[in-house]
């Protein structure tokens, strides 16, 4: 029987912003989509690839990850692996999701830029009409490839910018500097695009720094490790630049060894606008009320952080501002009338 406060994250409206569409693609998906387009698998079984689940860093993950993408070919790939996530997300009262898409490891395979967008960007729009669940898609550059790369790419999304809200940066960290596609970015903010980046995740508070001031971020993908930086946290919380942290993708690549280590309660206690999301949730073992709910165990979270995480969501959403306070204010008439009255 759950909780009281377990019953109060469930059913809260909830906004992601930190969530890789391809990190989506659950093992059952993801053999039937082999099957029918015959591409083979280098395991047995989804039971076999389910254990693989079992990574060391970062790198472990994405080459396990940039496998499994090898599937997705078709229009209709895309849009079943889309709408197979917005389903989950309206289980989870997900209302707002901002879901990044990687096109330069489909395009890599000779899968057209269009093929990708399409597919989400349809799956997003039914679920917009069917669920009610608002989206923006966020395109990521892939750090481990280069600046040439990536400018490439960008023209590439030049003919859809009315269905691309922001670019971003992911993909192996260390020793991958934001500093590196300071020119990409600033040729992406004159087209129009917003700006996000992941920074300090297991890279340094640097990279947390550089994609401040060289790529001008609106907001911190990850952002955890900026704690080893003092003048960094005023500079986050003085900005009040929003971090999109991912408690159980941190706990899954070993950035925390366990959840009661994780650094989100005192990052929202330094008065930072923290934000839960759930990365990459069919390889880290839980969506984002899953996140909620296993950060709310291990580090005792109230009701009231859990309406701070929540409402930081859609602040730091890029919704028009009257798409916000329509949000916000379902947030803060749930709380009204569902809050557990005691801490846990």
């Amino acid at each position: 029987m759950s909780t009281p406060i377990e019953t109060f994250i469930r059913n809260i409206p909830k906004a992601e912003l930190h969530l890789h569409i391809e990190g989506t693609l659950e093992p059952e998906l993801m053999f039937a989509i082999a099957s029918r387009n015959n591409v083979p698998l280098n395991f047995p079984s989804v039971e076999a690839l389910r254990e693989a689940y079992n990574f060391s860093d970062l790198q472990s993950f994405l080459d396990l990850y940039y496998q499994g993408m090898a599937v997705l070919q078709k229009e209709e790939d895309f849009f079943e692996m889309t709408m197979a996530y917005l389903k989950r997300a309206r289980e989870d009262r997900v209302r707002h999701a901002e879901i990044f898409f990687d096109p330069q490891a489909h395009t890599s395979r000779g899968v057209p830029f269009e093929t990708v967008l399409d597919g989400i960007h349809k799956a997003c729009l039914q679920a917009e009409q069917e669920f009610g669940i608002t989206f923006r898609i966020i395109l990521c550059f892939l750090r481990h490839l280069s600046a040439e790369e990536a400018f490439a790419t960008l023209r590439g999304a030049l003919p859809h910018r009315d269905r691309i809200t922001a670019v971003g940066l992911d993909s192996s960290e260390l020793g991958h500097p934001p500093s590196r596609f300071a020119a990409v970015f600033e040729e992406a903010r004159r087209e129009g695009f917003r700006v996000v980046a992941h920074a300090g995740e297991e890279g340094p508070a640097e990279y947390i720094w550089e994609a401040l001031d060289m790529l001008k971020a609106l907001r911190i993908d990850h952002g955890v490790r900026c704690m080893d930086d003092e003048d960094l946290v005023n500079r986050l919380r003085a900005d009040q630049i929003p971090l999109t942290v991912c408690p159980l993708s941190n706990v899954r690549l070993r950035v925390f060894p366990e959840m009661r280590l994780h650094n989100l309660k005192r990052l929202l206690e330094r008065g930072l606008v923290v934000t839960i999301n759930s990365d990459d949730p069919a390889y880290f073992g839980g969506y984002l009320t899953d996140n909620f709910l296993a950060a709310q165990e291990a580090l005792g979270l109230g009701p009231r952080e859990i309406q701070t995480l929540v409402e930081n969501s859609f602040h730091a959403s890029f919704l028009r501002q009257e798409e916000k306070e329509r949000h916000l204010a379902d947030v803060r008439r749930y709380c009204e009338n569902n809050a557990p009255l005691t801490q846990p």
